[in-house]
C-alpha cells in the first residue's frame, strides 16, 4: 500500500477519519492525500427570475446584491475549506504520517473519487457527514455512493478512534468476501492482529466448509484465526458478535447483490454500517 485517500468535509468525524488515517499509514507505510470538496453550487450561482414580480429597476438591484451576497459566501465556503484542510494537515503530521498532501476541488465528491482511484490504495470516509443526524443514525449522503462505486477498500471510520487488535472478517462466499479475504492475505494493513471469521446467515454444509476453507487461508497468510458459526439475521448476528466479542475491526464484502434486488429486500452492508459502532473495512 502506498497511498491512502482521505476525505474530509469538517464534521464532527473529521478527527477520527484522521486518526484512522494515521492507523492505516502507520501499518502500511503510506502516504496521505487528504481530499476537501466544495458543493458544486458554488461553482454557478442560480438565481430566479424576479422582473415579472417586481419593477425592473428593483430587479436589477436585488439581483445585484444577491451575486454579491453569494460571492462572498463562496469565498467564506473555500476559506473555510482551506482551514479544514490546514487542521487535517497539521492532525497527521503531529501524529507522525511522514507525507501529507491535501487539495480542495469543486463538484462531487463520487466524481472526485472515482477520477482519483488508480492513484491510491485505500479511501478513508466518515460514518456520517457534517448534515447527517447523529441521534437517528444517519449516514453521510456520500458514504453509501463511494462504497458502491469504489474499486479501492473502504475504511469507514467509526465515531471516535480506538487501538484495534482484533478484527473479524464477516464471511458469507462471495465474490466481495473473498475479496476482503485475500486483501487481507496480501496487504500489511492487518498483519499481526488477531482475527475471527464469522459465518452467519443460512447454515449448511457448503457454507460451514467454505467458512473454514477462508479461515485455513488466513492462517497460511501468517494470522491467528477462530471461527464462529452462528445461523440467523445477518446484520443481528453481526452486530451481536462485535460486542461480545470485543471486536475493534469488522472487515467484509460490501453490496453482494444486486441494485434491485437490495431496494425490494434492504441491505445488510447498509443496516450494518448504520449501527455496527466500530470502523469498517469494506470491498466491493
Amino acid at each position: 500500500m502506498k497511498r491512502i485517500l482521505v476525505c474530509t468535509d469538517g464534521s464532527p468525524y473529521a478527527a477520527s477519519v484522521y486518526d484512522h488515517a494515521v492507523w492505516a499509514a502507520t501499518r502500511s507505510q503510506a502516504a496521505v492525500h487528504v481530499l476537501h470538496m466544495l458543493e458544486r453550487n458554488l461553482e454557478r450561482a442560480d438565481f430566479t427570475d424576479l422582473s415579472g414580480v417586481i419593477g425592473p429597476d428593483s430587479a436589477e438591484r436585488l439581483l445585484a446584491e444577491l451575486v454579491k451576497v453569494e460571492e462572498e459566501r463562496n469565498r467564506l465556503m473555500m476559506e473555510r475549506g482551506k482551514a479544514i484542510l490546514e487542521g487535517a494537515l497539521r492532525h497527521l503530521s503531529e501524529a507522525g504520517v511522514r507525507e501529507v498532501t491535501v487539495e480542495q476541488q469543486q463538484g462531487e465528491l463520487i466524481e472526485a473519487v472515482n477520477g482519483a482511484e488508480e492513484d491510491f490504495d485505500l479511501v478513508v470516509i466518515g460514518k456520517r457527514g457534517e448534515s447527517a443526524r447523529f441521534a437517528r443514525m444517519h449516514l453521510g449522503s456520500n458514504l453509501e455512493r463511494v462504497i458502491r462505486a469504489s474499486t479501492r477498500p473502504v475504511l469507514v471510520a467509526s465515531r471516535k478512534f480506538e487501538p484495534i487488535r482484533r478484527f473479524m472478517v464477516a464471511w458469507d462466499g462471495g465474490p466481495s468476501a473473498r475479496r476482503a479475504v485475500e486483501f487481507a492475505c496480501r496487504h500489511p494493513l492487518l498483519a499481526g492482529l488477531e482475527c475471527l471469521l464469522l459465518r452467519t446467515g443460512k447454515i449448511d454444509a457448503a457454507a460451514e466448509e467454505s467458512a473454514h476453507e477462508a479461515a485455513d487461508q488466513l492462517r497460511t497468510a501468517g494470522y491467528a484465526v477462530s471461527v464462529a458459526i452462528l445461523p440467523g439475521e445477518p446484520e443481528r448476528i453481526i452486530a451481536e458478535t462485535v460486542a461480545s466479542r470485543g471486536i475493534d475491526l469488522l472487515v467484509m464484502g460490501a453490496y453482494g447483490h444486486r441494485r434491485i434486488r437490495q431496494l425490494i429486500v434492504g441491505s445488510t452492508t447498509t443496516a450494518t454500517v448504520r449501527t455496527c459502532p466500530i470502523p469498517i473495512l469494506m470491498l466491493r
